[in-house]
């Protein structure tokens, strides 16, 4: 592990720790208002039993610190605003504020920050094939 990647970490870790969260817990829904940090992940604050979801800000130049892959879960990703760039299996996928992206499991990636510009996402993390319906079949209206 490089220097960088050891203060890149450090960093990570050091906002993680000053997260602010302010959650409301009210009989059918969960609500949290959630401070601009690196990392923020949403599973525990929102009670989630289906999903997990995170909100990233990497500043620009900065990437996430390690590759990884999954063994069920598929992330979708939505890029909310600046500019950067994600590889996946070694392939190389520019992207820019109103991009959306899925990967499955198996696909290694890391998300970089472009060199001048900061990139913002959040990143929503499902059982890959355990969507059994959708709006359209599960409302009640």
């Amino acid at each position: 592990m490089t220097l960088q990647q050891i203060n890149d970490i450090n960093i990570v870790v050091a906002i993680i720790i000053t997260t602010r969260l302010e959650v409301s817990n009210m009989a059918n829904f969960n609500k949290v208002n959630v401070a601009a940090e690196a990392r923020t992940e949403l599973h525990n604050q929102l009670s989630l039993t289906g999903a997990e979801i995170s909100i990233n800000n990497l500043p620009a130049g900065t990437s996430v610190p390690f590759i990884h892959s999954h063994k069920k879960n598929e992330e979708i990703y939505a890029i909310l605003s600046g500019k950067g760039k994600v590889i996946i299996d070694g392939e190389t996928i520019e992207l820019t504020a109103g991009d959306w992206l899925r990967i499955s499991p198996a696909a290694k990636r890391q998300f970089f920050a472009s060199e001048d510009t900061a990139i913002n996402f959040i990143c929503i993390q499902v059982k890959e094939n355990s969507l059994e319906e959708y709006t359209k079949d599960d409302a009640i209206v």
